[in-house]
């Protein structure tokens, strides 16, 4: 469905993957849930146990659609070798997604009008969804015949940097991730990152611990998203699910994405906004102190990258802003220029070869 070769994924050889990632899952079945593309073939408490990482565990995620303990289905691949970019994906198919997320499962709110949990969904989705378009129009490809690419700033302006509510979702998404992220330090400082290269292992769990306990991101952002107001009075708990179920459909949506990068991408970011939910609002939805988090690798690799993906998203808004100044006007980018900048350099640092493999 796709105009370009380079929507294909290229997938990592046995022998390019560590030995620990092919340790057999632990944990519960998965659903069998298959998408019609045309053809049949297509067919909350605010802190955390401080000693809480007890190695990796399948376990499901009642935000998302899990198919992680379906080992057999499952390839690795190296997202240094598949960026997230342009690949000619367009018209009625990828129309069809996002109209389906968002009529069906993420339907917008009028000021006002309805409960502050559900525009959060709404908002989540839209950051996410303008994160997804600034980054396909900084990597794009000019001119096919020279296989020229570059940064396509209409096309930014067009899909994200005319409409200031894109990007102050843009802005609420990457502050709830960030808030999952510090929420989760203690697990993630104490989590295994085992590639079988200690000298690799040992620099990124270093760099982890920066990224986790950086002083301009504490000063910064001492609480990035408050999720305690959230669920509140005696709707809450059936308005959680509710939420809860939407999300779950949004990400089933993904395996309908006809563009093998597309739907790499999609699902890694989706998985990661759902690693997010899981952290702040607990893992069955009802918090107890006798329960304690726990992540899948994937989980955590999804929510780094997703990190990486819309922090690198807010630096490029505030680079082209002053492109588009007069449309910007009213959007105040400049107070979180220089922590972005600083916070992108960490997480290119640590969202090195090896930390960015992903199971798809």
């Amino acid at each position: 469905m796709c105009k370009l070769r380079d929507c294909s994924v290229c997938e990592c050889p046995e022998n390019e993957f560590p030995e620990s990632f092919r340790r057999p899952p632990l944990g519960l079945a998965a659903d069998d849930l298959k998408c019609q593309e045309g053809k049949p073939e297509a067919a909350v408490d605010r802190t955390l146990d401080s000693k809480v990482f007890r190695g990796w565990i399948e376990v499901d995620n009642p935000w998302t659609v899990d198919d992680e303990t379906d080992n057999g289905e499952m390839t690795y691949v190296n997202l240094l070798l598949n960026p997230e970019r342009y690949t000619g994906y367009t018209g009625p198919s990828a129309r069809r997604i996002w109209d389906a997320i968002y009529s069906e499962n993420c339907p917008k709110y009028a000021s006002g009008e309805i409960c502050q949990e559900k525009k959060v969904l709404y908002k989540l989705i839209s950051g996410l969804h303008s994160s997804i378009s600034i980054h396909i129009a900084a990597d794009y490809l000019l001119d096919e015949t020279k296989n020229e690419w570059g940064r396509n700033p209409d096309l930014m302006y067009d899909r994200v940097l005319q409409y200031p509510e894109r990007v102050r979702n843009l802005y609420f998404t990457f502050l709830f991730v960030l808030r999952a992220v510090t929420k989760a330090k203690d697990y993630l400082e104490q989590a295994e990152y085992d590639t079988g290269n200690p000298e690799e292992d040992l620099k990124a769990q270093s760099l982890i611990r920066q990224l986790l306990y950086n002083p301009k991101l504490q000063a910064a952002c001492p609480v990035p998203f408050d999720e305690a107001k959230l669920w509140k009075g005696q709707s809450g708990p059936e308005l959680k699910q509710q939420i809860q179920k939407q999300f779950r459909n949004i990400s089933a949506l993904m395996d309908c994405v006809g563009c093998e990068k597309c739907r790499l991408w999609g699902k890694l970011q989706v998985l990661g906004l759902g690693t997010a939910l899981k952290i702040l609002f607990s893992v069955d939805g009802e918090y107890r102190h006798d329960q304690h988090l726990q992540l899948q690798r994937n989980e955590v690799i999804a929510l780094v990258n997703l990190l990486n993906r819309l922090s690198e998203s807010i630096k490029l808004v505030q680079e082209m802003s002053p492109t588009f100044e007069k449309t910007m006007k009213g959007l105040s980018l400049q107070p979180a220029a220089k922590f972005i900048s600083s916070w992108n350099r960490l997480l290119k640092t640590v969202l090195g070869d090896r930390l960015r493999k992903l199971t798809l």
